[in-house]
C-alpha cells in the first residue's frame, strides 16, 4: 500500500508528490493524459524579465526530480470516483482501485464552452486545445484562423501560435448572451484586459493601458475604440465586433461578424463574413474540481478564484480528513504558483504523517509565503482580483473550521 495518491501528474501533483517523496513517502502520481506537465506542456512565452518560460523544459525538470525520489508515475489512467472507508481513501480507476491515507487531488482547470451556431463544425477548437495541438504535438491548426474571445489565457496562446508561423487574423467577442456572459461586454473585457497591459507589445498600448484602469477613462476609450481594431503583434484586436456565426459546410470556411456599441449590443446591418479555415473559441478558465465534490467536499463559489472551489486552507487541506488540494482547482493562477501550492500541500501531508523533521512547522510557512510571494511577482493573472478571492477563502475557513489537540481539522458548526 503506498502512502500518498495524487491525482493529476501537473506542476502542482508533481511538486507536491516531490515534497511527499523527499522524506521517504511513498508516493502514486496517476494522470489521464499520455505523459506528465500537465498545462505545462503546451507553455511557451518570454516574460518581462526576457527569459523564456518553457513549459515542456520545465515539466521535464519535475519529472526527473520525482523519478530520482522513486515516485511511481501512472500515465493514461482516468479517475472516476473517490471515496473514504476504515481511514483509507480508495481511488477508483480505468486500471483499478488505488488506496492510500493521502490523496492530493491537484486536477488543475478546464475551459468554459461558449457555444454559438456552427461551433461543432471541424476546425473549431478551444483555445487551450490549439496550444496543445501546436506546442506539444506539433499539429498545424490551420492557416488563417479567427480566436472568439479576449483574456489573458488567448493572448498568452495567440502568441504561441504566431511563434509557430500560424496567422490569426482577428480576435473578435463573442455575442452578448447569458452563456457567454461578461466574455461579450466589451468593457468588462477591456477591464481584465488592462492588468495585463504592461505584456502589451507595443508602447503605446501598454502606456494607454495604465489610464485605462480609471473607469470613466474606460468608458471613453470604449466609446472611441476603433471598430477595425488595434494591432497585437500583427493580429486585430476588435473589442467592438463580435462573432454571431461559424460558416461552413464540412469544415470552417468563415465567421459571420458584427459590429457592436460599447454595451455589446448588435449594430443593425453591419453583418460581415471573414474568411478563416479553424476558429479558436477563448471562453477562460474554471476550477476541475469534480473529483473533490465526489469526495464530499464542501464548497464556495468565489468568482475571484474562477468559480466553485473546494474548501481549503493555506495549507492547501481540505475539511476532509487526509484530503488535499493544490493547483487550479483551488482557483485560476499560473503553472509557478501551482508549483508552489503543491509543495505546501506535500508538506502539509509530511507533517500529519509524522513524517517530517523538527523544522517541518518552519518548512510549511516558508512553503506559505513563497505561494504568496510568487503571487505578487507573477506578471500575469487571469482574474485581477485574486488576493480578494484567496482571502475570501482563508476567511471562510477561519470561520468553520478549527484544529483540535491531536491535529484533526473540525467543523465549528455542528
Amino acid at each position: 500500500m503506498m502512502d500518498v495518491i495524487v491525482i493529476g501528474a501537473g506542476p502542482a501533483g508533481l511538486a507536491g508528490a516531490i515534497a511527499c517523496a523527499s522524506v521517504g513517502l511513498g508516493v502514486t502520481v496517476i494522470d489521464e493524459f499520455i505523459k506528465p506537465g500537465g498545462r505545462l506542456l503546451g507553455q511557451l512565452h518570454q516574460e518581462p524579465s526576457g527569459q523564456w518560460w518553457n513549459g515542456i523544459k520545465e515539466s521535464e525538470r519535475l519529472f526527473q526530480e520525482a523519478t530520482n525520489r522513486s515516485v511511481d508515475i501512472r500515465c493514461g489512467v482516468s479517475v472516476y470516483n473517490l471515496e473514504k472507508s476504515d481511514q483509507l481513501w480508495h481511488v477508483h480507476t480505468n486500471a483499478g482501485t488505488l488506496e492510500a491515507p493521502f490523496v492530493l487531488v491537484a486536477t488543475g482547470a478546464a475551459e468554459y464552452p461558449i457555444p454559438l451556431p456552427g461551433w461543432t463544425l471541424p476546425g473549431v477548437m478551444s483555445i487551450g486545445a490549439a496550444q496543445v495541438m501546436t506546442n506539444v504535438h506539433r499539429v498545424q491548426v490551420g492557416k488563417k484562423g479567427i480566436i472568439i474571445g479576449a483574456n489573458i489565457l488567448a493572448f498568452a496562446i495567440l502568441n504561441e501560435l504566431q511563434l509557430a508561423g500560424i496567422k490569426v487574423d482577428r480576435i473578435v467577442l463573442p455575442e452578448k448572451r447569458e452563456l457567454s456572459q461578461k466574455a461579450g461586454e466589451p468593457e468588462e473585457v477591456m477591464k481584465s484586459l488592462v492588468n495585463a497591459a504592461h505584456l502589451a507589445p507595443s508602447p503605446l498600448l501598454r502606456f494607454g493601458g495604465r489610464f485605462m484602469k480609471h473607469d470613466w477613462i474606460r468608458k471613453i476609450g470604449m466609446n472611441l475604440y476603433p471598430k477595425k481594431g488595434m494591432k497585437v503583434n500583427g493580429t486585430s484586436l476588435q473589442l467592438r465586433r463580435a462573432a454571431l456565426e461559424i460558416i461552413g459546410k464540412d469544415q470552417v470556411e468563415g465567421v459571420r461578424i458584427a459590429d457592436i456599441d460599447a454595451n455589446g449590443t448588435i449594430v443593425a446591418g453591419s453583418e460581415t463574413i471573414y474568411e478563416a479555415d479553424f476558429v479558436c473559441i477563448a471562453g477562460g478558465l474554471y476550477p476541475l474540481a469534480e473529483l473533490a465534490a465526489v469526495a464530499g467536499c464542501p464548497f464556495q463559489y468565489i468568482p475571484e478564484l474562477g468559480g466553485h472551489v473546494p474548501h481549503h486552507s493555506e495549507t492547501m487541506e481540505t475539511p476532509l480528513a487526509g484530503l488535499f488540494v493544490a493547483g487550479n482547482i483551488t482557483g485560476i493562477e499560473s503553472g509557478k504558483i501551482a508549483m508552489a501550492q503543491g509543495t505546501t500541500a506535500g508538506l502539509s501531508i509530511v507533517k500529519q504523517a509524522g513524517k517530517g523533521s523538527q523544522t517541518i512547522d518552519w518548512q510549511l510557512q516558508e512553503a506559505i509565503q513563497n505561494v504568496r510571494s510568487v503571487r505578487q511577482q507573477a506578471s500575469i493573472q487571469f482574474n485581477p482580483e485574486i488576493e480578494i478571492g484567496r482571502s475570501k477563502m482563508y476567511d471562510l475557513w477561519e470561520q468553520l473550521y478549527s484544529t483540535d489537540s491531536t491535529g484533526k481539522t473540525v467543523n465549528k458548526i455542528v
